[in-house]
């Protein structure tokens, strides 16, 4: 509905309301005068009635009395008894007499009876017409009560044409209001019409058309202040759109996480890092910064900042593991721009893990080659001092032990060298697990005989054959039981074992050593990594057996896990996918 439209409704409404509440009005009082005017006669009448029966001294059949008088007085005239029971009435024939209900029980009886007269207005039992009644006592004789009725259908006709004046009126007046208000509607429209205009222009974003003169009137004034307004704010937003805009991409693309809070603490801005560093729901905004972090060296942080101070940065861990490591740095907000304060979290668990590989690295291999190296410049400088012949042989023997495991600890790290940089290729073919198990046990039978351990290999019938480089599947097994051997008591059991599982083969190598460290579980597989710290023990390996397992056997687009087997020992998990037969 368009404005003069409305303006022409309201004002159309207004007057018929108007004219339609004293027309309501005037009809009441209208009605009620005449009704009173009615009730006023009735009494009158039904005082003369009640005088009169009083002065006969004998009454003949009151049926009949009734209808005389009331044929004189022109209304309903019913003579009642003391008992209530109907007597007479003018409207009523005698026979039908009886059948009438007991009057005691009327409103107007039941007045006179306390004060002589009462009166009262009812739809009629017996006329079924809106009448009003007067009843008055008769002092003396069987006659108790006197009662006159007059239909109110005549004071209501008077009422009815009373309102058909009133609204011929009405009718008249709105003619005249139709008029005036369209008139004044069109020409108020076409004003609010080229502010609304100007208005939608502004809401779509157009700013480009310059203002217009909206007149020197109250009106005008109005439109001119609110299109400059308009056009400043207009402005200001479309560098404000474009400021939020940069921020937003710039937020999203960070990997820090950023959080700011206002003076209060509550939260008003988070970017998708953060978020997912601290766990916090997209509805977070809102909500207090104690509420989202439960960190305490971070609250302290963001507490510091709040009140104006610039906190050093903090490494915490936001998971009760330990994996994650961060920094977090809190800065505070200027109060001229409006208080609170920023946190940003930047994630250096990958920094720090890589600094501890490295360092890792360094040590074990500065370790690793600095023993064989010590032990073939010892016997080299015992031969050279001439040693007696019989010991010439046992040190020849431990040079060349020392040199075949630098030669092996080189050769090692080439192969991961090589993996790393994807250099190894797969010559895929199917597989007899139950051979390359075999194939293992052959070339580790010596250390097993050395240390009386077994091999024992189950392969179900279902997982008998897997798709993949044999060569690269010999490796990974001897590495892992060579591994079992390392680890194993004396006379222990190593267990290789195969199941297909989920669409895959699963192949586990199991011993019972001591186990692993849940500690030391997450890095089983990094480089020169090694459960047992000291570095006095020596098992023979290089270090990175258990590397080169998880390489070949990704290498293959499989998984390695290890885990702690119930009653003592570790177990190592290999799942390798079943390739279709047209992969091979």
């Amino acid at each position: 509905m368009t404005f003069r439209t409305r303006t022409f409704v309201g004002a159309m409404f207004a007057a018929a309301l108007a004219v339609g509440v004293g027309t309501w009005f005037t009809e009441q009082a209208v009605r009620a005068s005449l009704h009173e005017d009615v009730r006023q006669g009735l009494i009158t009448e039904a005082r003369l009635l009640a005088s009169l029966l009083a002065q006969r001294p004998e009454i003949g059949d009151p049926d009949d009395e009734a209808d005389a008088l009331g044929s004189r007085i022109g209304a309903r005239v019913t003579l009642i008894g003391a008992d209530g029971r109907v007597l007479g009435d003018s409207a009523v024939a005698k026979a039908d007499l009886p059948s009438l209900e007991n009057h005691a029980t009327r409103e107007e009886v039941i007045q006179a009876g306390r004060s002589g007269e009462g009166t009262a207005a009812r739809q009629s039992h017996t006329t079924g017409v809106w009448t009003m009644y007067a009843a008055v006592r008769v002092p003396e004789g069987p006659i108790a009560y006197a009662r006159v009725a007059l239909p109110l259908t005549t004071a209501d006709g008077r009422v009815a044409a009373v309102r058909k004046f009133a609204l011929a009126g009405l009718a008249a007046g709105l003619l005249a209001a139709v008029g005036l208000a369209w008139v004044t509607s069109v020409l108020l429209n076409r004003r609010i019409r080229i502010v609304a205009d100007a208005a939608q222009r502004y809401r779509e974003g157009d700013f480009t058309e310059p203002a217009r003169d909206y007149g020197r009137d109250e009106i005008g004034t109005v439109a001119s202040v609110l299109d400059e307004s308009a056009r400043e704010l207009g402005a200001r937003l479309s560098d404000m759109a474009r400021e939020r805009a940069h921020m937003e991409a710039i937020l999203t693309g960070m990997v820090e996480g950023v959080v700011l809070v206002n003076r209060a603490g509550r939260l008003v801005l988070s970017n998708p890092a953060v978020r997912s560093m601290l766990r916090l729901p997209a509805t977070a905004e809102g909500q207090h910064f104690l509420e989202m972090v439960r960190q305490p060296d971070i609250a302290t942080q963001m507490t510091h900042a709040l009140a104006g101070e610039h906190p050093s940065p903090v490494e915490v861990q936001l998971e009760r593991d330990g994996r994650r490591i961060f920094v977090a740095h809190a800065v505070p907000v200027a109060r001229e721009r409006g208080g609170g304060a920023v946190l940003v979290l930047h994630d250096i668990t990958e920094r720090r893990r890589a600094d501890q590989v490295r360092r890792d690295f360094v040590a074990n291999v500065s370790h690793e080659l600095r023993t064989p190296l010590t032990a073939i410049r010892g016997y080299v400088e015992a031969l050279a001092d001439q040693p007696p012949p019989q010991d010439a042989q046992r040190f020849i023997e431990i040079i060349s032990r020392h040199a075949l495991r630098m030669e092996r600890l080189v050769r090692d790290l080439l192969r991961l060298a090589r993996l790393d940089a994807g250099q190894e290729p797969l010559q895929r073919a199917n597989c007899s697990l139950a051979a390359i198990a075999g194939g293992v046990a052959h070339d580790l039978e010596t250390p097993l005989e050395a240390r009386q351990q077994s091999v024992d290999v189950r392969i179900a019938g279902d997982a008998a054959t897997v798709p993949g480089d044999p060569a690269k599947l010999h490796d990974v097994l001897r590495n892992l039981v060579e591994n079992a051997s390392n680890y194993s008591p004396q006379g222990g059991t190593i267990e290789i074992a195969s199941r297909r599982r989920d669409g895959a083969i699963e192949i586990t190598v199991a011993d019972r050593g001591p186990g692993i460290p849940d500690a030391d579980l997450p890095r089983i597989f990094e480089r020169f990594y090694r459960v047992d710290r000291s570095r006095t023990r020596d098992p023979g390996g290089t270090g990175l057996g258990l590397s080169i397992v998880r390489h070949l056997v990704e290498l293959h687009g499989g998984t390695v896990s290890a885990a702690n087997r119930e009653g003592g020992g570790a177990i190592f998990t290999l799942r390798l996918p079943v390739a279709p037969a047209d992969a091979i």
